[in-house]
């Protein structure tokens, strides 16, 4: 007996060795691979494009990779690291997506709902009076509400308070506005969007009829946050921090400068040797949120089970939802079929897809440029934070190059 048990132990120890050593060569191997994609990524940006970027490969089952390279801030030799936070601009407005799903699952509205049936002060198109916009045209951008310059001129706020006369930055559009200025979201919209607005002009919308054609709207997007303000009771801060944020432990994320950890923030760039001042939006939910390439690749792991149906945040039926494509060929007037990262061939609910078949977001905003896409058919995401502008074709190659390195690398991470 006793040598039965022993010739038992030593095939149970040579079989554990075996398991013990593969995984140890595994881990080796994955190990060799990053840290191959991080020089790549290094080579790339050997000219520094970009003064500190983020950067990481996520599948349904986790992050496969993560790593911020560069520096948060030049001066100092502060390094950008996964941790390290930053606006990610127009990926901000997923969340907007997912908040609207979320609020319809509590019963609070229905995408095809008229606006004005939650909003307290009246938005029509002016061309198009009888015509309701609902809510899901805001979610698809079909809405005809346009940005116009007051948005250009006035939702740009700094957050300290400095002399934004001096302050003049080529190739920025944005007006940045004293920190004084700043003023409620719904005011903002009610100002923009209502006939007895301060700023109101008819060219806020399109001639066109409103569900008939695709027209990008930052204010639009914002309008619908400001509805699951109305029917939550909650500003949209609190409603995503509620539903999203801490559900996924994304600590380091926060739509104010005052929610994060400012020890993390990056500074931004307009050019690699010129700084941005801090700034934020007033209709903070189109592009204002401040988060880390760790927290986001949190949020996009769990997006990834969404579309697989295993989800935490939102029911399969609204997972379908958000990633079903809502429009036709008929609602474009230009598609690209061929750019992997162009997020408007068609759209979800706030989810761009490419003409490939990614699907995900892009964002710029002064000093912030980001992509965050998973592709359904590999199983593989891939994220990019920048806290540089991208001044000419060079940096465009170099910032599209670190993204295709991030896919051929994915590759071989799930070998």
């Amino acid at each position: 007996m006793n040598k039965i048990l022993l010739s038992f132990f030593a095939i149970t120890l040579m079989i554990s060795c075996k398991h013990n050593n593969n995984t140890i060569k595994k881990v080796s191997r994955n190990q060799l691979i990053k840290d191959s994609l991080t020089l790549e990524i290094e080579t790339l940006n050997s000219k520094n494009y970009f003064n500190g970027l983020g950067v990481a490969i996520v599948d349904s089952t986790g992050i496969l990779y993560e790593k911020g390279i560069g520096f948060a801030d030049l001066k100092s030799n502060k390094p950008y690291t996964k941790n390290t936070v930053q606006p990610i601009a127009s990926v901000s407005k997923t969340f907007i997506g997912i908040a609207l799903l979320k609020a319809q699952e509590k019963g609070l509205l229905n995408l095809d709902d008229p606006i004005n049936k939650y909003l307290p002060f009246e938005v029509r198109n002016p061309h198009f009076n009888n015509e309701p916009i609902t809510v899901r045209q805001l979610s698809t951008h079909t809405s005809t509400i346009i940005d116009t310059e007051n948005y250009m001129g006035r939702a740009y706020v700094l957050k300290d308070k400095i002399d934004s006369t001096l302050i003049k930055i080529e190739n920025i559009p944005q007006s940045f506005n004293p920190s004084d200025s700043k003023i409620p979201l719904s005011q903002f919209l009610e100002n923009y969007l209502s006939e007895n607005g301060k700023w109101y002009k008819k060219d806020a919308f399109t001639k066109n009829k409103p569900g008939q054609l695709f027209e990008y709207t930052n204010v639009g997007a914002s309008l619908a946050a400001y509805i699951i303000e109305v029917v939550s009771n909650q500003s949209y801060a609190e409603f995503t921090t509620e539903h999203i944020f801490k559900p996924l432990k994304m600590n380091n994320s926060g739509w104010s400068y005052d929610d994060v950890n400012f020890d993390k923030v990056s500074k931004l760039y307009s050019s690699p040797k010129i700084e941005v001042p801090y700034y934020s939006l007033i209709t903070y939910p189109d592009g204002g949120f401040l988060t880390s390439v760790n927290d986001l690749a949190k949020y996009l792991n769990e997006i990834m089970k969404g579309y697989y149906g295993n989800g935490t945040l939102l029911t399969k039926a609204s997972y379908n939802e958000l990633f079903k494509r809502q429009l036709k060929a008929e609602n474009f007037t230009e598609r690209n079929a061929n750019h992997p990262y162009k997020d408007e061939y068609n759209i979800g609910i706030f989810m761009g897809f490419s003409g490939t078949g990614n699907i995900g977001h892009t964002g710029g905003d002064p000093g912030a440029s980001s992509l965050m896409f998973f592709n359904p058919k590999d199983k593989i995401g891939r994220i990019l934070l920048v806290n540089t502008n991208i001044e000419n074709q060079e940096g465009v190659d170099v910032y599209y190059g670190i993204y295709n390195k991030l896919e051929e690398y994915s590759k071989k991470l799930k070998e």
